[in-house]
């Protein structure tokens, strides 16, 4: 079965001092990194996720250095980069389409948030009949507030690839 690597909103905003910081950003960029390094070796194809908030949300706004895919990682000339404004890859991209004509039925996923747009596009994925492997050290996310009690992001990762684990994707 024929596989991409699919980066997920690795942009600016979410490292430090950008506008919506992650807890282990530099973590992830880095297994996102080798990731990259194994996919051009081998020739996987390399899909880049960029997300565009709303003018009046706080971060990944147009046009600002903080929306920009992370200079670290960026993509080359060969890389496929789809835009996305909602936390599903899926939803109203082109993404699916490029999948099926370039005959992908395999995604390994990496990316950020883990609780949001990771998580939603794996979900989604399965609906389309994607196999999914989720690379859980590529992942960040943030703390998480409910009722006053803040949630740490180091329980908040394990929780999100603990429910995704098995009928989503594999964790790897």
């Amino acid at each position: 079965m024929k596989e991409a690597l699919l980066i997920i909103d690795v942009q600016n905003d979410y490292f430090p001092k950008g506008a919506c910081e992650l807890v282990g950003a530099y973590e992830a960029e880095n297994k996102i990194k080798s990731l990259i390094e194994e996919s051009r070796r081998i020739n996987r194809p390399i899909i880049y996720i960029q997300h565009i908030n709303p003018p009046d949300d706080t971060f990944f706004i147009e046009g600002t250095f903080g929306c920009e895919i992370s200079e670290r990682i960026k993509p080359q000339a060969d890389d496929k980069v789809i835009v996305k404004y909602y936390p599903n890859s899926l939803l109203e991209t082109d993404l699916n389409s490029y999948l099926k004509e370039n005959g992908i039925g395999k995604l390994i996923v990496c990316g950020m948030m883990t609780h949001m747009c990771v998580d939603t596009t794996v979900r989604a994925a399965m609906d389309y009949g994607y196999e999914v492997d989720l690379v859980a050290d590529g992942c960040a996310t943030m703390d998480l507030e409910i009722s006053g009690e803040i949630i740490p992001a180091e329980t908040v990762q394990k929780t999100f690839l603990a429910s995704l684990n098995g009928i989503f994707a594999n964790i790897i």
